[in-house]
């Protein structure tokens, strides 16, 4: 097969519209935002229903120029991407028919295993992914640049605080993994946390036993059991999820001490301050999606599902 034809068949079956070097740069950019937002959507539980049937009122809610303007968007963004990409194709035909095996080898390491991603719900997910991006930049990241007056070795220990407490999710589903030497790691990460890293600001576990952290949750162990994921989702605030994880969420919910707090206004403030702390730490990792991405809601969806698939394999 000449490299025009490989180019070709890479396009046709819509698993290459860039090089994989440059691919593999955005895929890091993705991962620690889809690992961020995973952290912070522990404890959302029933919330997290009544916040995707938020998301289904807003969206009808919504004026109809602007819905059309979102769906209207969402769909050039799409047809822009397509030129591109066979331009770049086009383009770098008179190149890679040249390329032996092993040059074609080290520019795209094979062929990527195909993940197939129920979507169904893509023009209210968009909406929501919409909404999401002006929450983003209208509110979220301005409180976090004020917030960042809080020296970062502070704003740190207010990280591994929020992290020590949802100890008990990892824990629980280490076990019923059969993971017990993470299990155990986790036990021993949060005893001497809690203890000699005062509450969980520090994280002597880490720094002094190298007992690193190894996320779990009840998503992860449905996958582990070989439960599909269902149908692709973004929520309002929370961002991407699936059918699995939503559920997940809900039984996690039950697993994380900050669910028992009767004030709903401590609730609130306690998981406000985990998402200004994390977004105040990131640099800008959103920023250069956007930049750098063609269509970011397809992007972060892709980058999502591959993340999740591989928690699930470890």
């Amino acid at each position: 097969m000449t490299g025009t034809e490989r180019i070709q068949r890479l396009y046709r079956d819509g698993r290459q519209d860039r090089r994989r070097k440059e691919d593999r740069v955005h895929y890091n950019y993705a991962d620690r935002v889809v690992a961020e937002s995973s952290k912070y959507r522990r404890g959302a539980s029933i919330r997290t229903v009544i916040v995707y049937l938020t998301a289904i009122l807003i969206f009808s809610a919504l004026p109809k120029d602007v819905s059309a303007e979102v769906l209207s968007s969402s769909q050039a963004n799409v047809a822009t991407g397509q030129d591109r990409a066979m331009e770049d194709a086009v383009t770098s035909q008179g190149e890679t028919a040249a390329w032996s095996d092993e040059e074609y080898a080290e520019n795209f390491d094979g062929e990527e295993e195909f993940v197939q991603i129920l979507d169904p719900f893509e023009p209210l997910n968009r909406a929501a992914f919409w909404f999401n991006d002006k929450f983003y930049f209208l509110l979220l990241k301005p409180a976090a640049r004020v917030y960042r007056v809080v020296p970062e070795p502070a704003r740190i220990s207010v990280a591994n605080f929020f992290t020590n407490l949802t100890a008990p999710i990892r824990f629980v589903n280490s076990l019923l993994q059969l993971k017990l030497k993470d299990a155990g790691n986790e036990l021993a990460r949060f005893v001497i946390n809690t203890t000699v890293g005062i509450g969980g600001l520090f994280d002597p576990a880490r720094k002094w036993a190298d007992i690193r952290m190894k996320d779990e949750d009840f998503g992860q162990t449905m996958g582990r059991y070989g439960i599909g994921t269902g149908t692709y989702m973004v929520l309002p605030f929370f961002g991407p999820t699936n059918t699995r994880d939503g559920i997940g969420d809900i039984v996690d919910y039950f697993l994380d001490p900050t669910a028992y707090i009767d004030d709903i206004y401590l609730y609130l403030s306690l998981k406000s301050l985990a998402g200004v702390n994390a977004t105040s730490l990131d640099r800008d990792t959103y920023e250069s999606i956007k930049k750098q991405s063609l269509d970011p809601y397809i992007f972060i969806r892709n980058a999502f599902t591959q993340r999740r698939k591989g928690l699930v394999e470890k």
